[in-house]
């Protein structure tokens, strides 16, 4: 038997569907994703914290759940919204199914709406917040609740997902996605080569990290010392890091002054690689300003151009801010720019040892075409190369 659902933003739209997953009420700022694979990692994106994510493919769940393609120890979106979810999986490597994993985590679900009518009302009008619940079904009260919602402006999402403790990465690409590698650009043979080696030491700061992103620089031979985005210059150089990586995380990046001032104290005393708010944050603090996108860039087919090579990339994406060129600090120089809408995607300071990129290179999930930044990392720590 089926349960009710509804869908209520803060302009007053509601949508009913049917319940799956966790039973329940959320709220969050609605958006949505255009992969069309990769469930599984989108729902345990730290970055997704405060936000309820719609899919635009329209049947998810057919490939079940496995124990591997996590990229934290649990989902971390506030609710999860599917135009149909498949009830039995069908794939070798499942050990579950999405519907048991979302009731498990207590992710509220909701199916058979009409999810290409949410995703062109959201980009006519932009992201908004919304309500998700299978109790409260009185429209009124649900836009109330929708409008009373916190949103992500000015927030600190950060401190949510943070570790607890610094820690060391031990685990490396699983053997599929280390095929992968094989494929877009010899990245296991740069770590089969420099195993043995005495690796450089890279500090990723953790302010809400995917998993893969560790994986990947520990299969390049990299020793990883995980640390609260929170810490200190001060306790990161403390670790004597041949490198520091900055990683991606949820929000608004301008509340984050703790970063943005650690940052500031480590730049030109270490190599410094920064992924999607690690690249905001990088940004600010080297003066530049950030702002709200209208909804947002999620999905793993956006295309960016690089402006060095000239190359288009097909990227990985899950951000809602992006960094400002009217305010960008001369230091800066543009590397990467969004071809749909021509924000910045990339910088590099001009004189010293610092890049990033909006994006995500790790590609979890997601293509593969920008993995070469990884290396290009690797090459900046100059240790063992």
């Amino acid at each position: 038997m089926t349960q009710p659902a509804k869908l209520a933003l803060e302009d007053g739209t509601v949508f009913t569907g049917t319940a799956f997953g966790a039973k329940g009420e959320v709220d969050g700022e609605v958006c949505f994703n255009t992969s069309m694979t990769g469930y599984q990692e989108i729902i345990t994106d730290p970055s997704y914290r405060g936000q309820i994510v719609a899919m635009t493919y329209p049947e998810i769940g057919n490939y079940g759940i496995n124990t591997e393609d996590v990229e934290s120890g649990r989902p971390h979106l506030s609710g999860f919204v599917v135009r149909q979810w498949t009830r039995r999986a069908s794939n070798f490597r499942a050990t579950g199914e999405l519907d048991d994993y979302l009731t498990q985590w207590g992710v509220v679900g909701l199916a058979g709406i009409d999810t290409r009518s949410l995703v062109r009302h959201i980009r006519n009008r932009g992201a908004m917040r919304g309500v998700l619940s299978t109790s409260e079904l009185d429209d009124g009260q649900l836009v109330a609740k929708a409008r009373a919602s916190p949103g992500l402006v000015g927030r600190d999402l950060v401190r949510e997902v943070i570790p607890s403790q610094p820690r060391d990465w031990q685990e490396r690409l699983n053997p599929w996605a280390r095929a992968i590698g094989d494929v877009r650009g010899n990245l296991v043979e740069q770590a089969s080569e420099s195993a043995n080696s005495a690796g450089p030491h890279v500090v990723a700061m953790d302010y809400g990290m995917k998993w893969n992103i560790a994986r990947h620089l520990a299969e390049m031979g990299c020793r990883v010392t995980i640390l609260p985005g929170t810490v200190s210059a001060d306790e990161i150089l403390a670790h004597q890091p041949d490198g520091v990586f900055l990683s991606n995380g949820p929000g608004d990046p301008e509340p984050l002054t703790y970063a943005i001032d650690a940052i500031r104290g480590v730049l030109g005393k270490t190599p410094v690689f920064g992924i999607c708010l690690g690249h905001q944050l990088l940004s600010l603090a080297c003066g530049a300003k950030t702002f709200k996108l209208k909804f947002g860039h999620r999905g793993a087919n956006q295309p960016v151009m690089n402006i060095d090579s000239g190359r288009v990339e097909i990227t990985s994406q899950n951000h809602g801010f992006a960094v400002s060129e009217e305010n960008l600090p001369p230091e800066l120089e543009v590397t990467h720019r969004n071809l749909n809408d021509q924000t910045i995607e990339g910088v590099r300071h001009r004189g010293l040892p610092a890049f990033s990129v909006q994006y995500h290179p790790e590609a979890s999930a997601g293509p593969h075409d920008s993995g070469y930044l990884f290396g290009k990392f690797r090459e900046l720590l100059g240790v063992g190369v």
